[in-house]
């Protein structure tokens, strides 16, 4: 009865309601059935075949209603698609050009394109909420979205350059090339700031809607352009720290040089074995050293011995929470920024020779083919006997007769005789055989550059590096096979997951349209790629193939997943072998002696937020450095305005060309403005600029010469002219001649640091 009685007392649809009520189905039967795509309401008009004015303000009132329903999505241009529920997601704003931004979610293979007026106040780094809709088919992209929530702001403090100043307020322009628009500094809150000055300034106002960016003076750096205040202005850019703050330089004071007997019982004794550090010449932090056995029947008993940091700096310490909290050490051009304070990265921890250091090894017995038959982990006491640098120890590998002193000769030698056939056995299980190109300065005293030149990687660099791998191995697959049931022993791994396969689809094309084949759909794709790197290797195409290979990779990153490294083939890889540099390392060395002692499977979800904080923390520090780099390479390349040289085209945009300078590898942009000739359009899927008129071609990887037109230190750039294209790859001799005439390095091969390749792989 009831039933009936509410029944009756509901309105009755008119006729005309009903039709609208149709029609308004039909409206978004059409956006359902195109999913796909987007349509402006001329399209829809045309779509339905209406011509006449009042349908089609009725079309837009019934278009708007389904809109405000939450059925369609109204994107920036005017156009609507079907809104297919998805439709939220959560990621990390990256504002790559002032146009567009996009926002990157864990979890998803395509980033989410977002025009930056549709970013709503949100900065580069912020974590947002976005709302997400179909990518048109003419814009060929495949997620499009609005900002609709700000959750976290990356930074509350800006870095920049204060302009002049009016009777209310200062401009300041930031460093960051990621942020494009200005704060404003009222007068009462400069703080003795002045023109020109490089400052800190804490955001007090962040722009939205019709709210203009503000802040205060929180920190002085010093002068724009002089060599330390840039430096800290980086650091400061991507919230590095730059100093210890005063109570953890004390509590590291205070910790003991001495080692006790008791802690000696506790530990492997290596004191009176061969034992030895390889580390570039201005290192002071030593990670690692190596001791060596010659046993019965060829074999050789091989220790990675790595500083015992954990023995130092215990849990709930302030140096302990520090090291968390930087999780990394930060490597600029002029310095290096530590993890830990000096007094534990330096002297207690550095394994210096002719000391006793506390030590976490890994040893083992090899045979001469380089196969385990024995392994030990554990901690040990080292003394080591020398301490080389790589230039040292290549010279004993490549000389035959001892100069005076004991060489290590045989040591080395038998060392380096093994890593080769470490090495051979990784690629042979499907290793990928990248080589990046590390860009090294001559600096005067006051930071100044001199030069640019490429560091070598030689056989020094290899020995040591392929005993780190096989330590960072063998003690990943220690603790995983150490409890073989479920729940598992919690683990830090350092993982590398394989590429995307549409990625690779799309290189694959690329390189097949010049005459190389890939097999992405081989389950030995590294073989693949090996193979096609090798193909390459001398020719007028290597640069641009090898630039998009490692641009299809995934970045490795810190995990408690065992998912394997894609790139060095392995199934469990851990980071174990630099604690002084690294918190994953340290983490890593906790747990190893957990297990070693017992211990039940350690809480996963606390180890896995420090692994993505880890993770975070290392791009940072990455970032930093390669900020730093850009910054000594503009330095350097303003003193040769209006001169011309040999370069390749490293990318395309829709707003100019990026080149790299062949000679002294800094990039720079010919800007789409100034290539007047004609008119060019972005042909993306083909990595290549197309002239219009003229079909004049700029593929990706092409040989041209540039003039350098404008260099801008504030935000590290450089602008360059075309000149014309160039049919070859070697610098001319005009501009060697002009190289030595500036006293720079000559370029060395290409070539990747121990250093840096051992702390990111």
């Amino acid at each position: 009865m009831k039933q009936n009685s509410k029944q009756a007392d509901e309105p009755k649809l008119t006729k005309e309601d009903r039709f609208l009520s149709k029609l308004k189905g039909e409206i978004y039967s059409f956006f359902d059935l195109n999913y796909e795509q987007s349509f402006n309401l001329n399209q829809v008009h045309k779509a339905f075949s209406i011509k006449d004015r009042h349908t089609k303000e009725l079309f837009e009132a019934l278009i708007e209603d389904l809109t405000e329903a939450g059925k369609l999505l109204r994107h920036s241009d005017g156009s609507y698609t079907v809104d297919t529920g998805l439709r939220y997601r959560t990621g990390r704003v990256e504002h790559t050009n002032p146009r567009f931004a996009f926002v990157v979610a864990d979890g998803f293979a395509d980033d989410v394109w977002v025009a930056t007026e549709d970013l709503n106040g949100a900065l580069d780094g912020d974590v947002v909420k976005v709302a997400v809709w179909q990518g048109s088919k003419r814009s060929g992209r495949k997620a499009e979205g609005e900002v609709k929530e700000i959750v976290e702001r990356r930074r509350t403090e800006v870095v920049g350059t204060l302009g002049q100043t009016s009777p209310k307020f200062a401009v300041l322009t930031p460093d960051s090339r990621r942020l494009y628009a200005d704060f404003y500094v009222p007068v009462e809150h400069l703080n003795g700031a002045k023109p020109g000055d490089k400052v800190i300034l804490r955001v007090t106002q962040f722009p939205q809607n019709d709210k203009r960016a503000e802040g205060e003076v929180a920190e002085v750096l010093g002068k724009a352009g002089e060599n330390n205040t840039e430096m800290h202005a980086i650091l400061a850019e991507f919230g590095l720290p730059y100093h210890f703050p005063e109570a953890i330089d004390t509590e590291a004071n205070a910790i003991s040089e001495q080692i006790s007997n008791a802690e000696i019982k506790k530990r492997r004794d290596f004191r009176n074995i061969t034992t030895f550090t390889i580390d570039p010449a201005d290192a002071k932090d030593f990670d690692d050293a190596l001791s060596i056995e010659f046993l019965d029947g060829g074999h050789v008993r091989v220790g990675v011995h790595i500083a015992d940091v954990t023995h130092y700096v215990r849990p709930n310490t302030l140096l302990e929470k520090e090291a968390s909290q930087r999780a990394t050490s930060v490597y600029l051009v002029d310095r290096t920024v530590p993890m830990l304070p000096e007094k534990l990265s330096n002297n207690l921890c550095s394994l210096r020779p002719h000391e006793d250091k506390l030590t976490f090894s890994a040893v083992f017995e090899l045979t001469p083919d380089a196969k385990i038959v024995n392994e030990w982990i554990g901690r040990t006491i080292i003394h080591s006997d020398h301490r080389f640098s790589y230039e040292e120890a290549q010279d004993v590998l490549v000389a035959p007769t001892p100069t005076g002193g004991r060489s290590y000769q045989r040591e080395l030698t038998t060392l380096n005789t093994l890593a080769k056939k470490l090495r051979d056995e990784r690629f042979a299980q499907g290793a990928v055989n990248f080589e990046t190109v590390e860009v090294r300065f001559n600096l005067d005293e006051t930071g100044k550059p001199l030069g640019i030149y490429q560091k070598v990687r030689q056989d020094a660099h290899k020995l040591i590096e392929e005993f780190m791998l096989l330590a960072n191995k063998r003690v990943a697959e220690f603790v995983f096979n150490l409890k073989k049931e479920d729940p598992r022993n919690t683990m830090v791994y350092r993982i590398h997951e394989a590429p995307d396969l549409e990625k690779l689809n799309t290189f694959a094309k690329f390189a097949q349209k010049l005459g190389y084949k890939l097999k992405v759909d081989s389950p030995t794709i590294s073989r693949s790629l090996n193979h096609l790197l090798e193909s390459v290797e001398g020719k007028p195409e290597q640069n641009v193939i090898e630039s998009l290979a490692i641009r299809t990779m995934a970045k490795a990153r810190y995990s408690t997943d065992a998912v394997g490294h894609f790139g060095l083939a392995f199934d469990h890889y851990s980071h174990f072998t630099s604690p002084i540099r690294r918190y994953p390392d340290m983490m890593a060395h906790r747990l190893l002696q957990h297990y070693l002692d017992g211990g039940k499977p350690a809480d996963r979800l606390a180890y896995e937020a420090q692994c993505k904080h880890s993770s975070e923390r290392e791009k940072m520090a990455a970032e930093a450095e390669r900020a730093s780099i850009k910054y000594k390479q503009v330095e350097f390349m303003s003193q040769m305005l209006g001169e011309e040289f040999d370069g390749l085209i490293t990318g395309v945009t829709d707003f100019g060309i990026f080149v790299e300078i062949t000679e002294t590898a800094c990039e720079g942009m010919v800007k789409m403005s100034d290539l007047k000739d004609d008119f060019y359009e972005l042909d993306k899927e083909n990595y290549r600029m197309v002239g219009k008129r003229s079909g004049r071609v700029f593929t990706f990887g092409a040989p041209v010469r540039v003039r350098v037109k404008e260099t801008n230190l504030a935000r590290r750039s450089m602008d360059l002219e075309l000149v014309g294209m160039t049919g070859s790859r070697q610098t001319s001799s005009r501009s060697r001649e002009e190289s030595s005439r500036r006293g720079k390095s000559s370029a060395m091969p290409r070539g990747k640091g121990r250093e840096r390749a051992t702390r990111r792989r």
